[in-house]
């Protein structure tokens, strides 16, 4: 009995029926072109030299079969090397039909010979029949090699193509393919995955919270192979992105909470849960949340790190905590590596010390050190000059020595604007010199405490500066 009694009729049929199709071949273009990663073919011929006859099973029964299916296979290798895929074809399918088992390469060629095939169609109906025989030849690559959640990944991928609105046979074969490869699942199914699941979702045959289950599944097995696959970061970085703006309209600070709570009861002091709760309730916006704060603070307790360390200031800022919130901006300053990072921290703290507890030379303190990274932005001017310009009825004994120190703001508005090509920054200061300028001391002010314009003139009170008298 020869190896074409394991094909159905169906199979059979629909590649009689389309070789005789004739068309333009084109080349196939997936994500994944698996023609990069074949099999050893060397095991193709081994032991099958035309002068012995004793032929492993997988080239046929009879030694006739063994001649014949040596001869396509390398015929239809000659071919393929060529970039010949419409003579590829026929000899291909003979191997197909007679001897499956001889080689994987068999199956991962045969699927892009017939992806070009469907592609080069133009009769809906024959279409159809080509994206039943390549489902056939995933199913008979199972039967033959194995490797089944591997392959249901790719038959998930060829069907989303071809066959887009199958969108429950789709989730069902990623279903199984990821719950077989685990960490190894491709980047396209569990992108694919996902988009099923959120239209099954949308269209109410599925549950919501199934999409909070599934996301941190999927960001599992992505971040485990952006941490331990590089080389497949091209591939999985943007299904990363893709999956978070599926994802963004169900997390709901809600919906997140009712995921993530009972685990964090659970294992509180979980580290790696700890972090994903963390980031995952920042990047939604729930920061006010009494999981945000818990999991943020065993976080810091057990792994402190300059993220985790400026979590905690923003929170105790928000609660109107400024001590501990500059107490953990300032561990957030030690461990930052990056110069942005500090810059952020320290303008902060530098805010804080201003705003809200009023201590001018401490905050001025903090914005001058944010200079020391990014020596060209122009925020931290424009910061003290404000701190300048509310502190003009506290220094000085006279209007003159009062109106002074809108001279010495100004300075560092002009000096923000000089520096920083942000325009937004640029107008802001802009804006800012207009209003403080109207407050100079008029002519006759300077005049009578014996002044002029362009003459040096020394600030004191704690901003102790040396400016130029101006007068409006």
């Amino acid at each position: 009995m020869k190896a074409t009694r394991f094909f159905s009729a169906a199979i059979m049929l629909s590649l009689f029926l389309a070789c005789n199709l004739s068309a333009k071949v084109t080349t196939t273009s997936d994500t994944y072109i698996e023609e990069n990663h074949l099999y050893d073919s060397s095991e193709d011929f081994a032991d099958a030299s035309l002068n012995n006859m004793d032929r492993p099973p997988k080239y046929g029964e009879t030694p006739e079969d063994s001649i014949q299916c040596v001869r396509n296979i390398s015929l239809y290798q000659e071919y393929w090397n060529q970039g010949n895929r419409k003579l590829a074809f026929e000899p291909w399918r003979e191997v197909f039909f007679n001897c499956p088992q001889a080689s994987q390469n068999t199956f991962i060629r045969g699927a892009i010979l017939l992806k070009t095939k469907y592609s080069e169609e133009t009769d809906p109906l024959r279409r159809d029949m080509w994206v039943d025989t390549l489902m056939l030849l995933h199913d008979k690559r199972i039967e033959f090699f194995g490797r089944e959640g591997y392959v249901l990944g790719r038959k998930a991928s060829d069907l989303y193509q071809m066959r887009p609105n199958n969108v429950q046979d789709i989730f069902e074969l990623t279903s199984r393919s990821i719950e077989m490869e685990g960490n190894k699942s491709e980047a396209d199914v569990v992108l694919i995955h996902m988009q099923s699941l959120v239209k099954l979702v949308q269209a109410g045959v599925r549950d919501e919270e199934e999409i909070l289950e599934t996301y941190d599944q999927l960001m599992n097995i992505i971040e485990y192979n952006l941490k331990n696959n590089p080389k497949d970061k091209r591939f999985f970085e943007p299904a990363q992105a893709n999956i978070e703006s599926m994802f963004e309209p169900f997390a709901t600070c809600e919906n997140l909470i009712s995921l993530y709570g009972p685990r964090f009861e659970k294992n509180p002091e979980n580290i790696e849960l700890l972090e994903k709760v963390s980031s995952m309730l920042d990047k939604q916006g729930c920061t006010e949340t009494e999981l945000f704060y818990n999991t943020t603070l065993n976080l810091h307790r057990l792994k402190p790190t300059a993220q985790s360390a400026f979590l905690m200031g923003r929170m105790e800022r928000d609660a109107q905590n400024y001590e501990e919130s500059l107490r953990y901006f300032g561990q957030a300053v030690e461990l930052y590596e990056e110069d942005e990072d500090m810059f952020t921290a320290l303008l902060l703290m530098a805010d804080i010390s201003y705003r809200q507890m009023r201590q001018f030379s401490q905050a001025r303190n903090y914005a001058l050190r944010a200079t020391e990274y990014e020596p060209n932005n122009g925020r931290p001017y424009l910061l003290i000059g404000e701190m300048y310009a509310a502190s003009a009825s506290q220094c000085g004994d006279n209007e003159l020595s009062k109106n002074a120190v809108y001279w010495a703001a100004v300075d560092k508005f002009a000096q923000a604007r000089s520096i920083d090509e942000d325009p937004v920054v640029q107008e802001r200061a802009t804006q800012l010199i207009n209003t403080y300028s109207q407050y100079y001391p008029n002519k006759e002010e300077t005049f009578f405490y014996g002044l002029d314009d362009g003459d040096t003139y020394k600030v004191e009170c704690w901003i102790n500066e040396t400016t130029r008298v101006r007068s409006r």
